[in-house]
């Protein structure tokens, strides 16, 4: 991005070197042989450091959206205690079905692909698909060791 940015400049700084009239409009020189408007050319200066200022917030808007947010774990209200959840990595098909939201086949597909480090791993190896994890995140856990 501040690669973009620099080239951007770049380009702007070139063009207002060629160009004498864009570079009198954007530097507020007054042209030659005209009065100098002290409120007009106060009047665009703010507005052009508004809009750089703009565009400084909008560039690290866009650098937060791009934040990973998979370390937060994000579990309803009406999630069981983790005690009580079932692990994917030792339940059976039958005690899989017990979760809401669970059929047969996904449950198989579970229990065939094991193991799993982390629940997530079910929706990052394409074992259920991503609204079948949201029904089910609340509900299952991944133990590693043997139980």
């Amino acid at each position: 991005m501040v690669m973009t940015v620099m080239a951007v400049a770049l380009h702007l700084f070139a063009t207002l070197r060629e160009d004498p009239m864009a570079c009198q409009m954007f530097c507020l020189r007054p042209a030659r042989g005209e009065v100098e408007n002290g409120a007009v050319r106060a009047r665009v200066r703010l507005t052009a450091a508004a809009v750089a200022i703009l565009c400084v917030c909008l560039a690290g808007m866009a650098q937060n959206q791009d934040r990973d947010s998979r370390g937060v774990p994000k579990t309803s209200a009406t999630a069981p205690a983790p005690e009580a959840r079932i692990d994917i990595n030792h339940a059976g098909v039958d005690e899989l079905l017990k979760v809401p939201g669970m059929t047969r086949s996904w449950a198989a597909r579970i229990v065939r692909f094991r193991p799993y480090r982390t629940k997530q791993d079910l929706l990052e190896r394409g074992v259920v698909s991503g609204e079948v994890y949201d029904h089910i995140k609340d509900y299952v856990i991944a133990h590693r060791e043997a139980q």
